[in-house]
């Protein structure tokens, strides 16, 4: 059956099992972290406690992605997924068990999000390194990047959807619970798979010498370096601004669970538009200047949502700028893994990687305390016009490299 262009890496029998069962467990994933912020929010009642959270569930992309990456282009990219999977069910189990049997405090859930850090900081470069062989073609790559994206997204989408409704009716234990057996589906789907995986030569240099090459390599490739340094501060600046989603649920919106669950499934439409139209795109898509089309985008309707008091208003503006964030994290996914070299491609994801989830944290921990010393509202302002600034700053950089581009494309065209 020939599928439309869009799905064409759906065609693909690993990526095909990929995609089904990983949408199962992003489902759970994010019903788990709906129920986090919930329940954290509702301990404590503290802007500061949700950065605190979010800091140390992804702090160790920060710290241990160079490392991780260096890891994984040494050792087997299938091997380490399937580890941090198995890893990951255990942690959503023991997160489950605590809180059935109340057992649980502040400090409990922090301990549980930090393993669960040190999990995804192996589990990211893996991931994305092993999209390569899940699919024949390579040049159904890119549509095999976007259409995960598509996936992720329609998991966010049902995830805070259904945790609301878990969470209004049975409480925070249920979440954690679908979530830990979300994992069969994905393990299943990685045991099922029949991979030619490229032999993996071994390395006598020390690993912190693979790290080093990677830094070296990034330095010397300017376009994947000022992509990667746009997602870390749009990351650091403007992505944490949905820490603050439970206290606008309650305290800007006067509404409960319910309000908070239609904020996050709303980002999730508007992020499956996003992921929908990088589907779509054509390979003449000039990725350079979408990602930083759609960085403006995501960051000027930050702006607006800041002060927005009516509930439907914000609603629309929070899909507006979902759509764009995602076409941000899309787009400058696909220019990486479509120009870095094999051989380097683990520490390279990772560099992304801890650019895209690693910089969070720390943009967790300052909002958390900006909300918390001034106000929710000032401080997603302030986040929208920095990321705006930073945007506007990388465009001159960003344009001077798709020039030399397109003149290094038509030195090497036939003819």
């Amino acid at each position: 059956m020939k599928l439309p262009s869009s799905l064409r890496a759906l065609q693909a029998y690993n990526f095909r099992l990929y995609f089904f069962g990983q949408a199962v467990s992003l489902v759970g994933t994010w019903m788990q972290r709906i129920a986090v912020s919930w329940l954290v929010y509702n301990v404590t009642h503290s802007a500061f406690y949700l950065g605190l959270i979010g800091f140390a569930g992804q702090i160790p992309m920060l710290v241990l992605s160079p490392y991780a990456g260096a890891y994984v282009d040494r050792h087997s990219r299938y091997r380490t997924l399937l580890v941090t999977q198995v890893a990951s069910m255990i942690q959503a189990g023991l997160l489950a068990l605590l809180v059935f049997l109340g057992y649980y405090h502040v400090l409990t859930i922090l301990l549980l999000s930090l393993a669960l850090g040190v999990i995804n900081a192996f589990d990211t470069p893996a991931r994305q390194a092993l999209m390569i062989v899940l699919v024949q073609n390579k040049k159904d790559l890119p549509n095999a990047i976007a259409l995960n994206s598509s996936m992720v997204t329609l998991a966010r989408l049902a995830g805070p959807a259904v945790a609301g409704i878990l969470l209004s009716s049975f409480g925070e234990d249920i979440c954690f619970g679908l979530n830990f057996l979300s994992f069969v589906a994905v393990i299943a789907s990685l045991l099922l798979m029949k991979l030619h995986l490229p032999e993996r030569k071994k390395h006598p240099d020390p690993i912190l010498k693979g790290l080093k090459e990677g830094f070296v390599y990034l330095r010397r490739h300017r376009g994947l370096r000022s992509a990667i340094a746009l997602m870390a501060f749009t990351s650091f600046l403007a992505m944490p601004y949905t820490n603050l989603f439970p206290l606008y649920a309650q305290t800007i919106y006067k509404g409960n669970v319910a309000t908070f669950s239609w904020m996050n499934s709303i980002g999730g439409l508007g992020a499956l538009l996003g992921a929908m139209y990088m589907a779509s795109r054509t390979e003449k898509t000039n990725l350079l200047r979408l990602i930083v089309f759609s960085s403006l985008l995501f960051c000027l309707s930050l702006t607006f949502f800041a002060y927005t008091t009516q509930l439907t208003v914000a609603l629309l503006f929070i899909l507006i700028g979902e759509g764009g964030m995602l076409a941000q994290i899309a787009a400058t996914n696909t220019y990486v893994q479509t120009r870095v070299e094999e051989s380097m491609r683990g520490r390279v994801l990772s560099y992304y990687g801890m650019a895209f989830q690693g910089m969070q944290p720390l943009g967790s921990l300052v909002v958390g305390w900006s909300a918390h010393a001034r106000s929710a509202p000032f401080t997603v302002m302030l986040e929208g016009v920095l990321g705006l600034l930073a945007a506007l700053a990388f465009i001159p950089t960003l344009r001077r490299i798709r020039k030399r581009e397109d003149r290094e494309r038509l030195r090497n065209s036939p003819g």
